[in-house]
């Protein structure tokens, strides 16, 4: 797919770069379908300004959806929710004792009017997928790429079905 402009439509923010192993399947799932992203390390907890000036001033940059990986504590995804009007995901990361279930909790948990879509732990693709679908709300030329990938998909299990043989049951 050609690339949607030249200007970043999705901010990635990770508290650490050790997220990056993670979070770049996000950023992997946007270029499949040409949409660029700024990637940006800032904490909610190390660095709280940084994050609420970033999520601040995203709309004004020409971002359109956030995503933010967080882990442990995992209040990232909220606290840039609660900065910007535009939609956030969050990607709850395995970590710590509880292995991303805090992280998965504290995201999804939010308080009423400060929402954050969450996605499974380490679900980085997805939230890359996800902030396809919502900038398909207002690029066509996205829809219809993400027609064509959940067709792809289809097709590949029906390939892999084929190849299992028979006896077979009949839909």
């Amino acid at each position: 797919m050609s690339s949607i402009g030249n200007k970043p439509l999705v901010g990635i923010v990770m508290g650490s770069d050790s997220d990056l192993k993670v979070m770049k399947e996000a950023v992997e799932a946007l270029e499949e379908f040409g949409v660029k992203a700024e990637i940006l390390v800032a904490s909610a907890h190390r660095t709280p300004e940084r994050a609420a000036r970033y999520a601040e001033t995203a709309e004004a940059r020409g971002l359109e959806v956030l995503i933010a990986g967080a882990g442990l504590a995992a209040h990232l995804p909220g606290v840039l929710a609660a900065f910007t009007p535009l939609p956030v995901i969050g990607v709850p990361l395995q970590s710590g004792a509880l292995q991303g279930w805090d992280s998965l909790l504290a995201i999804a948990q939010m308080p009423p009017g400060v929402p954050v879509a969450t996605v499974a732990v380490n679900g980085a693709k997805n939230a890359g997928l996800l902030a396809v679908q919502m900038l398909g709300g207002k690029y066509p030329e996205l829809r219809e790429a993400f027609k064509g990938y959940k067709q792809k998909m289809a097709r590949q299990v029906e390939e892999k079905d084929a190849k299992l043989g028979e006896p077979r049951p009949v839909f």
